[in-house]
């Protein structure tokens, strides 16, 4: 009777520890969107839980394709609570079945890696997209500031144009340079639209001809990129 107690007691200690530390949990792991026209941006959000009695944290998340992306505002959970993963799929380009993967990793012993999926197909009916899509058009791609001091802090904006018959999605903006700063006023642009991209550069600690780059990537499916191209003749200021 004694050891049988013991065995019990083992066991049930094993079980115990098993549901000890951060546990992660997805209430749905797979959407499927259905039929979607080339070129258009899915976006779905798949909660994420933490089930555990410790901190979980978010080691890494992991697009299949670099035609998926994700949002995810943080990375760590406290026991109890929810964050969203929001991912982002771009059609551009894809045609038929289509079933992307983003993979999750986490510090949950027993389940470090866990995936959501996004599923459906691309309807490439040409006649149907001609009528429903987004072009980005930049009046303007090179902009140069001329002979400025060392240290002055400079400021452009280049304007964005939707020319398409469908919305424009701002997906990222990236700068070459730490030095320089860009910010959209809008991330969607509808049909016939202007917006805009505020450039901010620093040139401090800078001297010369001084060349960046800002990349701008949309759901334009003929160009989903445009980069954009500042300049300065930066002089040394008299110490």
């Amino acid at each position: 009777m004694r050891r049988f107690l013991v065995i019990v007691l083992l066991y049930s200690s094993l079980i115990f520890a098993q549901l000890q530390g951060p546990k992660i949990f997805l209430p749905a792991d797979t959407h499927n969107f259905g039929t979607v026209k080339q070129g258009e941006i899915v976006k779905h959000v798949f909660p994420i839980v933490n089930k555990g009695d410790d901190t979980l944290k978010i080691t890494g998340v992991y697009p299949s394709c670099g035609c998926t992306a994700f949002d995810l505002p943080k990375k760590e959970l406290v026991p109890g609570e929810t964050v969203l993963l929001t991912a982002i799929f771009n059609s551009a380009g894809k045609s038929g079945s289509q079933s992307k993967v983003i993979s999750i990793g986490s510090n949950d012993k027993s389940n470090s890696m866990v995936r959501v999926f996004l599923k459906g197909n691309i309807d490439t009916d040409t006649s149907a997209i001609a009528h429903r899509v987004p072009k980005l058009s930049t009046p303007e791609i090179q902009f140069d500031f001329g002979s400025v001091k060392e240290g002055d802090v400079l400021t452009h904006s280049f304007q964005l144009v939707n020319e398409g018959t469908d919305d424009l999605n701002i997906l990222d903006v990236k700068t070459s340079c730490g030095c320089t700063a860009a910010l959209p006023s809008t991330k969607v642009l509808k049909p016939k639209e202007t917006g805009s991209v505020a450039v901010e550069f620093n040139t401090a600690n800078r001297s010369g001809k001084v060349v960046r780059t800002i990349t701008v990537t949309t759901d334009d499916p003929e160009t989903p990129s445009k980069i954009l191209t500042i300049s300065a003749d930066i002089a040394k200021r008299d110490k």
